[in-house]
């Protein structure tokens, strides 16, 4: 059910695609905050497209005309959207106003209800990419009206600078907010190196998976001289081909203590247009929990990751081997840098670190005293 917070000065009407609570990319873009307008005294509304069950719908093989029932019910709650958001003079939208067709609600919002559209995206969406349970809906999916609805908001916040390149030309008012973690509740834990068998580890989606095909060949190898197991957090199983490999489902209620399993995260990318919009938050979950983290050298995740301090960024696959050995052997080294990035998260990747430019988006400004 959509939900509406506390009354009262000012006010923003939520325009998502998920239920609260469900999609990853929801929660630590924005849910996190929501806490904190509720101090400030800022009423809002959440309009979900989908209902729960509409979003398991929409991720499960199949069932086609059951998605297409699902995608029209969203259609018309987007129609009501636009008579119950009079009242709101902000809108803050997530990724899109529908998942199908042109911006037809984003045009109404802008030009005709003259709201201040606050257009907040954390991946390229505007490169043709689609979900492997969902490929039938890509004619209709229309990846080009990125760049109008960025032109027809207020402000365009976005998770990295690449991103903000993208948005800047089709509209100067850009902030850049990275994607966050709640240092004081959930990804609050440090992880104890001392063990004689650390495990190197992998969280991500079913669409992300294929980036495990970069370290794979270096990981069979180093499992031949070292005794290391593999883990993946993931809401599918890759069953990748190795000798010590364990599978963990995820599970957003023990997301943080599963991360602990780890000693090494990982996250491989490719050089691509994809990949460069993406906003590192697997190392930033990681280094949350003073686990170093091991990255390529594409988008965000060498500002991220300061190579040699609290991780490594890699690129040939001898890097890769080289400073993986060098973690797995050296525990005292793993401590340090899973210290020192614990310590970065907290300062450039939180929730306390970001509230400022979050307010900022609504031309509101903290008041400490009512946080006292």
């Amino acid at each position: 059910m959509p939900k509406e917070g506390k009354s009262k000065t000012a006010a923003i009407y939520f325009i998502v695609p998920a239920p609260t609570g469900i999609s990853p990319g929801q929660r630590f873009r924005f849910e996190h905050y929501l806490s904190l307008l509720e101090k400030q005294n800022i009423r809002f509304y959440i309009s979900n497209f989908y209902s729960p069950a509409g979003w398991k719908t929409l991720y499960t093989p199949g069932n086609k005309l059951k998605k297409v029932g699902v995608v029209l019910s969203g259609m018309m709650k987007r129609f009501m959207d636009l008579f119950r958001m009079r009242k709101y003079p902000f809108v803050y939208m997530y990724r899109e106003a529908a998942p199908v067709g042109p911006p037809v609600f984003e045009w109404i919002m802008a030009k005709i209800l003259r709201k201040k559209i606050i257009y907040d995206f954390d991946d390229a969406i505007w490169v043709p990419v689609m979900s492997e349970y969902n490929k039938a809906a890509a004619w209709i999916k229309n990846f080009g009206k990125v760049a109008r609805i960025c032109r027809w908001s207020y402000k365009v916040s976005v998770g990295n600078q690449y991103l903000g390149e993208y948005a800047k030309k089709n509209n100067p008012r850009v902030v850049l907010i990275p994607t966050v973690v709640d240092t004081d509740a959930g990804h609050n834990k440090l992880q104890d190196h001392q063990t004689a068998r650390p495990n190197i580890g992998w969280t991500g989606t079913f669409s992300t998976l294929p980036y495990l095909d970069i370290v794979l060949p270096v990981l069979n190898e180093l499992q031949e001289t070292n005794d290391f197991t593999f883990i993946v957090i993931a809401d599918k199983d890759p069953r990748l081909p190795l000798k010590n490999y364990r599978f963990i489902k995820w599970s957003r209620e023990t997301e943080a203590d599963d991360l602990l399993n780890f000693h090494i995260g990982l996250m491989p990318l490719y050089n691509d247009e994809i990949s460069k919009g993406k906003c590192g938050f697997k190392a930033i979950q990681y280094m949350s929990l003073g686990i170093p983290a091991v990255v390529s050298p594409v988008g965000v995740n060498a500002e991220i990751v300061d190579d040699g301090v609290n991780g490594f960024v890699c690129e040939e696959e001898e890097e890769w081997k080289k400073r993986l050995i060098q973690l797995l052997t050296n525990a005292d080294a793993r401590k340090q840098m899973g210290l020192a990035a614990q310590k970065k998260i907290e300062e450039k990747y939180s929730v306390k670190s970001t509230e400022t430019a979050f307010l900022g988006l609504f031309d509101h400004v903290i008041n400490n005293n009512s946080r006292e």
